[in-house]
């Protein structure tokens, strides 16, 4: 039988080589090559890994332009079997509850599912809000900052989080939405036979009128977005600070106290 997962996917910039407009508070997104965001590539394994232990169908989604048909060809060379891009202009301009609202109904639109896995975060927004949010939106429990699969059954998940400076060792049924960190496995690279086969694939493009039956466009886009972006601020990078301790005993008590402040002693 197998499990039905959906993987949230979006197209990025290399962010190693995006340039910033500092004064409008945008990403200059022309600037450099788009890429599936590096978190989600992180979930797409996770979804593949299951699907290879289970069985199952990985359903890989992804609100952007149409260049976006690329990342999701990409990600069908990685293992997903299917894949929906969500393209409109009344889409664009979204903040993260517009893109939670919309990427939501497309998996209404969908139709059953067991497991929703999605990257802690994007290399653009930072944000990590969307995930939550979509879980949210669709009345579904989530957990966010797995970083290792425990075990996984055709009703049920275990998972070990990671919050702050604790583990915890979680359990769900089904369905549920999983954030992943780029701790819990390692994406692999596609091989030269996944990528032409994934060039023929056929991506589906879902428009808003394809979704008429499930979403209320007031709720999408720019016009649908609460929030707006005041203010961008670049921080400064911290430099390491040294401490000099002219007794021997001074300085190992010092360490000490710090190691035990931490709870690593």
């Amino acid at each position: 039988m197998g499990l039905k997962l959906i993987v949230l996917i979006k197209q990025v910039p290399d962010i190693a080589k995006v340039r910033f407009d500092v004064e409008k508070g945008r990403i200059d997104r022309s600037s450099a090559e788009a890429e599936i965001n590096p978190f989600d590539l992180n979930a797409l394994e996770a979804a593949v890994q299951v699907k290879e232990k289970v069985g199952g169908i990985v359903t890989a989604i992804s609100m952007g332009p149409p260049q976006a048909v690329t990342s999701l060809k990409d990600a069908i060379a990685r293992g997903a079997d299917e894949a929906i891009l969500l393209e409109d202009k009344v889409f664009a301009g979204a903040d993260t509850w517009a893109t939670s609202y919309t990427l939501s109904c497309a998996i209404r639109k969908v139709g059953d599912f067991d497991l929703i896995f999605c990257g802690e975060k994007t290399v653009d927004g930072d944000t990590g809000q969307v995930g939550a949010e979509v879980a949210e939106q669709l009345g579904i429990p989530h957990i966010y900052y797995v970083s290792k699969i425990n075990d996984i059954s055709q009703d049920k998940i275990k998972v070990m989080s990671e919050v702050d400076e604790s583990s915890y060792l979680l359990e769900s049924d089904f369905p549920l939405l999983v954030s992943v960190t780029k701790d819990v496995n390692k994406p692999r690279l596609p091989t030269l036979r996944d990528k032409l086969k994934a060039m023929k694939a056929e991506i589906k493009v879902w428009h808003a009128n394809d979704l008429s039956d499930v979403i209320n466009l007031a709720n999408v886009g720019y016009f649908g977005s609460p929030t707006t972006v005041h203010k961008v601020v670049i921080p400064k990078e911290k430099e390491r600070q040294g401490k000099t301790f002219k007794d021997v005993p001074g300085g190992v008590n010092f360490v000490l106290d710090a190691l035990e402040a931490k709870k690593l002693i």
